[in-house]
């Protein structure tokens, strides 16, 4: 029977602080345990990670009025014909000359058969994926009717050229037209919009460099342990050490094993592994995507700031909005990921120098499952009532705090904000000229 798809609350208990982001209460461990989607980082599937909280209401003599949108594309295939076939070719090779258990045979044909699915495949949206957007857009519907079901909305939807994201995006379209048959909805997909969609490495990217790599490899030594799970997999020990990079193995493993999740299978790997080693393999990957795009002080902080043409393009763009409207643009996570720790998004943004301890306070689930997306909503006084502009930040659809002081949460002044970010942006390039 094909999964059924479940929508799990994750378990984030949180003690919240007047003018902060929340502080986790339940360990990153136990939320894996209750959880072991989560552990697929970037692999996690959307609707596994969604809360059903309800969202706070409009503030009093309020409505919103415009939505600001960066979303990355849905579930899909791997990306690199390597993630399938290097595991295949080791087990394969191992079964030829008799050294696999009946276990290690049953995850060759597991991997043997999900392989057979990516032919011609690799990085294409999955049906799951498609699902995701067509969640996503009919909720955005649902909780924001007075922007989505106004007469003659115009929505503004651009995606970056790589066909997942295009197809995403026709997805949450698609729901966003039968909730509002009036809707003016453009689609816009070129190389022209590229430089913000899905800043290019070899420019400010480039200039920063990603930084990390001794402190990951000594992660990798540090929370990878293969040694009982050779055993499972093999019967001749003496073969491994000389034929098999069990680490490498594992990990192989372990990167299919997480991306099951987008498809409709009944297939899986996490079985392979105990309770501990997924939590290390998550941990490993957890401080890896934190050292290349994340605020570490490795780098200096500077990763975010990859995304420094996209935030321009959200203030650019909010302040032309003269009518209810909506902006949609859809890429990757890593521009997601890097996107929500430039605005400081809850506790995003937050810079650890203990990576040993990163995950009390930075998990990378909550940042970019497959589907993730920031939503800015914009709210104006009613007609008839005065007031500043205001917004509030949805991060994969939970509200968020955001970096400057508010007495309403999780509303904020957007005068404010965008004065925050503007002098945060010239403060950056002043120090990088």
């Amino acid at each position: 029977m094909k999964r059924k798809l479940l929508i799990l609350a994750i378990g984030f208990s949180m003690t919240i602080q007047a003018q902060n982001a929340p502080v986790f209460e339940t360990s990153a461990k136990d939320e894996i345990a209750a959880n072991i989607y989560l552990s697929g980082s970037n692999y996690l599937d959307y609707d596994r990670q969604l809360s059903d909280k309800a969202l706070t209401p409009s503030p009093k003599n309020y409505e919103p009025y415009y939505m600001s949108h960066y979303g990355r594309h849905g579930s899909r295939w791997l990306i690199s014909d390597g993630n399938y076939s290097k595991p295949i070719a080791t087990l394969k090779t191992a079964k030829e000359q008799g050294k696999l258990t009946p276990l290690g045979e049953k995850t060759l044909e597991t991997i043997e058969a999900i392989y057979a699915t990516a032919n011609k495949r690799l990085g294409d949206l999955t049906t799951v994926g498609e699902r995701q957007h067509h969640g996503i857009g009919k909720r955005m519907a649902q909780n924001f009717p007075e922007i989505f079901k106004t007469k003659n909305l115009k929505i503004d939807a651009r995606s970056t050229t790589v066909n997942r994201c295009i197809l995403s995006m026709i997805a949450e379209c698609e729901e966003l037209a039968a909730a509002n048959p009036t809707a003016q909805i453009h689609n816009d997909v070129s190389e022209s919009l590229q430089y913000y969609l899905n800043q290019p490495w070899d420019g400010l990217v480039e200039k920063m460099g990603k930084k990390g790599d001794k402190e990951t490899k000594d992660y990798t030594i540090k929370w990878t342990h293969p040694e009982r799970l050779m055993k499972e997999l093999f019967n001749d020990q003496q073969y491994v050490y000389n034929n098999v990079g069990a680490g490498s193995l594992m990990r192989q493993l372990f990167h299919v094993a997480c991306n099951m999740q987008s498809h409709d299978t009944d297939l899986e790997l996490f079985s392979l592994f105990t309770q501990e080693e997924i939590y290390d393999q998550w941990r490993l990957k957890n401080v890896g995507w934190y050292l290349d795009y994340g605020a570490s002080p490795v780098s200096g902080g500077k990763m975010p700031f990859s995304q420094l043409n996209l935030l321009k393009n959200i203030i650019a763009t909010a302040d032309t909005v003269t009518q209810t409207q909506a902006t949609l643009r859809f890429g990757h996570e890593v521009c997601v990921m890097p996107l929500a720790c430039l605005l400081e998004l809850d506790n995003c943004g937050m810079a650890i120098n203990n990576l040993d301890e990163l995950d009390k306070y930075w998990r990378n689930y909550r940042i970019f499952p497959m589907g993730c997306n920031i939503q800015l909503i914009f709210y104006r006084p009613k007609k008839g009532k005065a007031g500043e502009i205001l917004v509030k930040a949805l991060l994969n659809e939970r509200e968020a705090y955001l970096p400057i002081k508010t007495n309403q949460w999780p509303y904020y002044s957007w005068q404010e904000l965008r004065q925050y970010y503007l002098n945060k942006i010239a403060a950056f390039e002043a120090e990088n000229k």
